[in-house]
């Protein structure tokens, strides 16, 4: 493939005395934004960070969120439509929410991302009056750029219809997107067939990757056709975008953002990250007394914290396999079990009210000592604690960035989604996490046979993390340089002025 220009941040900047004021003119210009997160706690929430770091960096900008409420179907609806509509009663400096109304039409796929793509675009007809409207108050800034989700790309079609450039924000990583749209180049391409290769025991090899992918760690999503369509569909509207931004930084993914170079037809990558809510870092604040008051009283970087995502459940037979593997294991542990959805159509996990029917019997008195059982937790204010010096994740980006910023080293077990590959990119190419079960797919695998992770692969998982003092090393070191990437002068911070000087252009 044809090669792109150097990108951005290799380009010394020398102006002359005229266009240095034609860029102070392009800076003064009061700019607009809309922004259209995917209805998901994690998505509206790393939404709203960036939007308030664009706002604090440029005081000439304002944005307008437009949220979209999830369907009864989607999992953890509730909390999505409790926290939406705290937002619209949320006055922040320049940014303002609109609550759309609930589309009403069922999704038609059986695919869960696909069907929630699907609700997503059923509001396009609510987004395009909104902006309509606003474009025709006289007076009113003038609307710069769409920034919309990694899954709200069908709104493309409505900012071109006001010729509007669209800014995809991509809360995953750089490694799993450029993954995406060179699995999409092999099926368009070099007519590939990805369902049977995803469903080989292979490797392959991906430009955002120096090492070899195993194709065992492919998402579930790619192994059927229904599947794969949706996310051939994603990555050729991913190219329609004038931009990607991507929650990461340079130091962490430094091969894979200079790959996005080899292919000239993906748009421009800014890499802005991490962003991070992390807000209620105080487990105190948070309202968890019992919990802090526990970690208090534990050794520093003594606890293994166990943690699978808001989606994150397990059946009986599992959370047996994982105490046994626990309890063998003989380290101190918080673990936040969470109990599987009654009802089938979402995958909306809750607390038990007696966490002794499905732990094995005796294991909360034999573990008395050294652990804790409880339902759901602040994850970044454990993480942020003293006393956690390990994670066992379902490797969501947000929470491989969070234990990042706390220098906290991970043991990878990832469960859908995206997440084989970001477990992969941590565990074999960046040697910053250990591995529990690398390929462990339960998205796809909704059958009695699904595959259980083994208490002695648990227990041989977090000896491994507790005593690798390598990869806590190394982890302690990115930690610092995912803290100097966002500061001034850091190359996220750096990405984030390239990229509002970027909206500003589109005015003129």
């Amino acid at each position: 493939m044809p090669l792109k220009s150097p990108p951005n941040w290799h380009i010394i900047d020398k102006t002359s005395n005229q266009s240095f004021k034609k860029k102070t003119e392009m800076e003064n210009l009061i700019t607009e934004l809309v922004f259209i997160p995917a209805p998901g706690v994690g998505h509206i929430m790393s939404t709203i960070e960036i939007a308030k770091l664009l706002v604090t960096r440029d005081h000439h900008l304002s944005i307008t969120v437009l949220l979209i409420n999830p369907p009864p179907t989607f999992g953890s609806c509730s909390a999505v439509t409790t926290y939406i509509q705290s937002l619209a009663k949320t006055k922040m400096d320049r940014i303002s929410f609109i609550d759309l109304p609930q589309d009403k039409t069922p999704p038609v796929s059986k695919v869960p991302m696909a069907a929630l793509t699907n609700c997503i675009n059923n509001h396009c007809k609510y987004v395009r009056k909104i902006v309509a409207n606003k474009m025709s108050q006289p007076g009113s800034a003038r609307v710069a750029g769409f920034v919309v989700d990694m899954f709200c790309t069908g709104m493309i079609d409505v900012a071109n219809e006001f010729n509007i450039p669209t800014y995809v924000f991509f809360t995953s990583n750089a490694g799993f997107l450029r993954f995406k749209l060179y699995i999409q180049t092999l099926y368009d391409y070099e007519n590939q067939d990805i369902v049977v290769l995803s469903n080989s025991d292979s490797t392959i090899h991906v430009p955002s990757f120096a090492k070899p992918v195993p194709t065992k760690v492919f998402p579930g999503v790619f192994q059927t056709l229904e599947g794969l369509d949706f996310v051939l569909g994603s990555a050729r509207r991913l190219r329609k975008a004038k931009a990607i931004i991507v929650n990461t930084f340079l130091e962490l993914e430094t091969h894979a953002i200079k790959s996005f170079s080899e292919d000239c037809t993906i748009p421009m990558v800014y890499p802005v990250g991490p962003i991070l809510n992390l807000e209620g870092c105080s487990l105190k604040a948070a309202g968890n007394d019992e919990i802090i008051t526990w970690l208090d009283s534990q050794p520093p970087s003594s606890v293994v914290f166990l943690c699978f995502g808001s989606t994150g459940s397990f059946d009986e037979f599992q959370v047996k396999e994982i105490a046994n593997g626990l309890e063998r294991s003989g380290y101190r542990f918080l673990w936040s079990l969470r109990r599987p959805p009654k009802d089938k159509r979402t995958r909306a996990p809750s607390d038990y009210e007696d966490l002794g029917t499905v732990l094995p019997e005796g294991f909360l008195q034999r573990t008395a000592g050294i652990g804790k059982v409880t339902g759901w937790v602040p994850q970044v204010a454990v993480l942020a604690h003293s006393a956690v010096g390990g994670f066992v994740s379902h490797c969501g980006w947000n929470s491989l960035l969070e234990s990042l910023w706390f220098g906290v080293p991970s043991a990878a077990w990832p469960i859908d989604a995206e997440q084989q590959i970001n477990a992969f990119e941590m565990v074999v190419e960046l040697g910053l996490a250990l591995e529990i079960k690398l390929d462990h797919k339960d998205f796809c695998n909704q059958k009695a046979n699904k595959v259980v992770v083994t208490a002695e692969e648990i227990e041989n998982g977090v000896r491994r993390l507790m005593n690798d003092k390598k990869v806590r090393t190394d982890v302690k070191e990115m930690r610092e340089k995912s803290i100097a990437a966002v500061a001034e002068g850091g190359s996220s911070y750096a990405s984030v002025g390239r990229l509002i000087l970027d909206f500003k252009r589109n005015l003129l």
